[in-house]
C-alpha cells in the first residue's frame, strides 16, 4: 500500500516504478480523498499498472490516524465517492480490498450493504480479508490471533453478487485451502505464506497452472534474479534492501541457516555486491 500524500509530495518515481517482469501489477493506495485517489490513480495507470487497489481493510493504528484503511468501512458512502472519483479517473480496473466489518459493524448484512454501494459506484472485483476488525482494541497482529476468521461471509456474497469477482484472503497456508477457496470464490490472496516460504509459489504454479509451469530450483531462480538485483544496485538501491526479503526463500533446504546469516551479515555493507548473493548460494544443498 503507498498513501496518496506519498506519490502527490513524495518521490513518484521510488513508489510507482517496477520491472516489467512483474506483470500483472496491482498498485494499493490508501487515502480519503476522491480527489487525490482519482489524481494517484492517473498517475498509476499512466505508469502501466494493470489494476489500482483501494485499501479499506488495514487496521494499523497509524493508518487509522491518516483516516484510511479499516477505519473507512464506518463510512461507506464516502468510499463509494472515492471509487466513483477513480473509475471516472482511468480505463484500468479499480478494485477495493476490504474486511468482512469492524467493531459493531460486523453483522453480514452490514458487508453485503456495503458491497451493494461498492457495485452501485462502479467496484467490480473484491479482494475480502475474511475476518473483521477491531480497531482502537487489537494490534495488526492481534487483528489476526484474536479475530476469528469466517470464510462462509465470503462465500455467501460470492452467491448474493456473482456478476462481481471474490478474492478470498486470511490465513491461508496449504495448497489444499486454496483448492477449496477457488470452489467458492474467484481467486485466492497470499501473504505471510508466500513470504515465509517465497517458492510455494512455484508448487502452486504446478498444481493450478499446469500448462504454464517450468521446473526450476531454488538456485536456478536466485541466478535468474541477479541480473535485476545488478540493475537495481546502479540505480542506488541497496542490497539489503532486496536482499532481506531472501532470507527465506530456501526455507527447509539444507544449508538455508546459512545462507541467512551469510546475507544479513554481509549484505548491510556500503560496498555489498551481488557477489554476496553468489557466496551465499555456496552454502545451499539442493536436491
Amino acid at each position: 500500500m503507498v498513501s496518496t500524500g506519498a506519490i502527490i509530495y513524495g518521490d513518484r518515481e521510488r513508489f510507482l516504478s517496477f520491472n516489467t517482469i512483474e506483470h500483472p501489477l496491482v498498485l494499493q493506495l490508501g487515502g480519503d480523498n476522491p480527489g487525490d485517489l482519482a489524481l494517484c490513480s492517473k498517475y498509476i495507470e499512466e505508469y502501466g499498472y494493470d489494476e489500482v487497489n483501494l485499501n479499506v481493510g488495514c487496521p494499523s493504528s497509524r493508518v487509522q490516524s491518516g483516516h484510511f484503511g479499516a477505519c473507512l468501512m464506518a463510512e461507506p458512502e464516502l468510499v463509494a465517492n472515492c471509487v466513483k472519483a477513480m473509475q471516472a479517473a482511468v480505463d484500468i480496473p479499480v478494485s477495493v480490498k476490504t474486511r468482512i466489518g469492524i467493531n459493531e459493524l460486523n453483522s453480514y448484512q452490514y458487508i453485503s450493504d456495503f458491497i451493494e454501494k461498492m457495485i452501485e459506484a462502479g467496484c467490480s472485483v473484491f479482494y475480502i480479508h475474511a475476518r473483521i476488525a477491531l480497531l482502537g482494541k487489537y494490534s495488526p497482529k492481534e487483528n489476526r490471533e484474536k479475530t476469528p476468521i469466517n470464510y462462509e461471509a465470503v462465500y455467501q456474497l460470492k452467491q448474493d453478487f456473482p456478476e462481481s469477482q471474490f478474492i478470498v484472503n486470511g490465513d491461508i497456508i496449504s495448497l489444499d485451502a486454496i483448492e477449496q477457496h477457488l470452489d467458492n470464490c474467484d481467486g485466492v490472496m497470499l501473504g505471510r505464506y508466500i513470504y515465509k516460504n517465497p517458492y510455494i509459489l512455484a508448487e502452486i504454479e504446478k498444481r493450478f497452472f499446469p500448462e504454464t509451469y517450468k521446473h526450476k530450483s531454488r538456485s536456478e531462480v536466485i541466478r535468474e534474479f541477479l541480473p535485476y538485483l545488478e540493475e537495481q544496485l546502479s540505480k542506488g538501491i541497496s542490497l539489503y534492501g532486496i536482499a532481506r526479503h531472501l532470507l527465506s526463500f530456501f526455507h527447509g533446504v539444507k544449508g538455508a541457516k546459512l545462507w541467512r546469516r551469510h546475507i544479513s551479515e554481509n549484505g548491510t555493507k556500503k560496498s555489498a555486491a551481488v557477489e554476496i548473493i553468489e557466496d551465499a548460494l555456496q552454502f545451499i544443498e539442493e536436491e
